[in-house]
């Protein structure tokens, strides 16, 4: 009788054990999303017709029957109704409180004369209190309809500037933040103005100038590090604007698609601001920061604390932005050879390159990535070598650095190989070609722009990824338009017809790679997102048409519908 309850507990047991395991428990998803083309950007599954996802995370992608098995009364449906979705788009190199405060502040963007500019400001001096300083940003000389009759070196001089606002001081950075423009009462604050030719070299900064005219006078131009003539005059920015910044910046990522950002330089005062507000729950976009390189004691002060990656993936901490260089447009872009349109100069060297090399080698020991911002292509090569020493000297710690050149706008062909042989990751924005070459071919003359400006292609076909994005507020942070430079090779006017060195174009799939997955491969972070992969975070950008299939002249024309963060919904343009 024992043994006959014994058998029949044995065989119970075994039927229980296999009814659960043939019926495991469900999960179902908070959102189901159908009804449109998606782009997956993973490898083995190019497209899906539907996205499931839980909280925040991938649940399932694939078919839509099997995504329906997800579904219960809870379930958000989303329609895409022949709407296109991708992976949430990364914004691989641009300036958060920059963004912010661009909002603010005099927007000059969009301006195309030093008319222009002045009109702004006149118009903003009407409602300034008196002696508060005007500040902006976006002119840039090169992109102007004409030039005013008064210039030197190819930049404006301040008095209409200061005609317009003469209680007022004005200052106004330039499009690629590497110079700036003062009116007489900035440049009286900061006891310039009095100078002779001789006072003007007193003043002198390593890795800067001052533009005079041919009387010795400042112009009220400073180039690079010069800026700080002026700029240590302007005060400080106060925490209201700072949160108010930073939630303009919030909402103009969502407006544009962009779930993750490249933070590319703070200093402590913004990491304060960034803890802040992810306490707050404010932090609505994924920021990937990198300590600014000015701040030698931040640098050593973070050596000793080591990275920090958060676990919620929203506020992350692992590398270093090195300012090398400067543009192109203020001719402060270190090359090998003169400025063709200025045979005396070869742009500056913003930073020591013992500096860089000592950086590269406490990166590599504390365990952050170096990103350096190099446009010419001295800047280029120089930075190229102190990694190449820091990567020998500790072979060990160099195995995955993931070590960054920002920009990497224009190389020596000897050294475009050398990022694939270093693993050294090209951080370039597509929308600098589109906006810049038109007038760089000046700066650099035919031969170095075919040879080794806005090298895409050569450089993906060498075995390295390129990581996307806009510099903003270089640029607008506009992802559409950079994606449309990238396959088009044209101004954002559509020309010229087959675009600028066409054989460096990028195919639309490198070019959305560049966006998503290869960006977060940029900031380690390919594990998490960048494709729509089960497990992944559920962040999604989704568009009013086809970028992968529609005419290249219609590229322009589209705009982000929704924009899917953390798994919620957080821009819906219908609404």
């Amino acid at each position: 009788m024992k043994s006959r309850l014994t058998l029949f507990s044995i065989t119970l047991l075994v039927i229980v054990t296999t009814i659960a395991c043939s019926n495991p428990k469900k999960e179902f998803a908070s959102m189901l999303i159908y009804g449109g083309s998606i782009y997956t950007v993973d490898s083995t599954a190019a497209t899906v017709e539907a996205v499931a996802t839980k909280d925040n995370k991938i649940l399932f992608a694939g078919t839509l029957e099997e995504a329906q098995t997800y579904k219960n009364e809870q379930t958000e449906l989303i329609d895409l109704k022949g709407k296109t979705m991708t992976p949430g788009l990364i914004e691989g190199h641009g300036h958060f409180m920059g963004l912010g405060y661009n909002e603010l502040n005099l927007d000059l963007m969009n301006t195309t004369s030093y008319k222009a500019i002045v009109d702004a400001v006149a118009e903003r001096v009407k409602t300034a209190r008196p002696g508060e300083w005007i500040t902006g940003r976006g002119w840039h000389q090169s992109k102007w309809d004409s030039m005013p009759t008064e210039t030197v070196h190819g930049f404006q001089t301040h008095h209409l500037l200061s005609e317009v606002s003469p209680d007022n001081p004005v200052y106004l950075r330039h499009a690629s933040g590497h110079a700036g423009f003062a009116n007489e009462k900035a440049m009286e604050i900061a006891g310039l103005m009095d100078l002779s030719l001789d006072g003007v070299k007193k003043y002198k900064v390593e890795g800067g100038e001052v533009l005079v005219d041919a009387s010795g006078r400042p112009t009220g131009v400073f180039n690079e590090r010069a800026q700080t003539l002026i700029t240590q005059h302007i005060p400080e920015r106060t925490p209201e604007s700072d949160i108010k910044a930073f939630e303009l910046a919030v909402e103009a990522c969502h407006k544009n698609g962009i779930t993750s950002f490249h933070d590319a330089g703070i200093p402590k005062e913004t990491i304060s601001l960034y803890k802040k507000m992810k306490s707050e729950g404010k932090m609505q976009t994924r920021i990937y920061a990198m300590l600014t390189g000015w701040d030698e004691d931040l640098l050593n002060n973070w050596y000793k604390k080591g990275i920090m990656i958060d676990e919620d993936h929203l506020f992350t901490i692992r590398s270093v932005k090195l300012n090398c260089d400067g543009a192109l447009g203020s001719r402060g872009a270190w090359l090998l050879e003169p400025y063709s349109d200025r045979l005396d100069h070869f742009g500056h060297e913003t930073l020591p390159m013992e500096f860089v090399k000592k950086t590269a080698l406490n990166g590599l020991k504390h365990g952050f990535q170096v990103c350096s911002h190099a446009i010419g292509d001295r800047a280029n090569r120089e930075i190229l070598d102190r990694y190449e020493m820091a990567f020998k000297a500790l072979p060990d710690a160099a195995l995955d650095h993931r070590y960054r050149i920002e920009h990497a706008q224009h190389l020596h062909p000897d050294d475009i190989p050398r990022f694939a042989e270093l693993q050294v990751v090209p951080a370039m924005q597509a929308v600098h070609m589109s906006s810049d070459r038109p007038w760089a071919i000046f700066r650099l003359g035919i031969k170095r722009i075919k040879e080794g400006a806005y090298m895409w292609q050569t450089l993906l076909k060498s075995g390295v990824p390129i990581v996307n994005g806009s510099d903003v507020p270089v640029e607008p942070i506009n992802p559409i338009a950079s994606f449309y430079a990238s396959v088009s090779r044209k101004t954002l006017k559509g020309i010229p017809d087959g675009g600028y060195e066409p054989e460096q174009k990028m195919t639309r799939q490198q070019a959305l790679k560049s966006y998503t997955l290869d960006a977060a491969y940029g900031a380690f972070e390919e594990g998490i997102k960048g494709s729509i992969t089960a497990g992944k975070l559920a962040d999604f950008t989704i568009y009013d048409q086809d970028i992968m299939t529609v005419d290249e002249d219609k590229i322009l024309s589209t705009e982000v519908v929704m924009t899917i963060f953390n798994g919620e919904v957080v821009f819906d343009a219908t609404k």
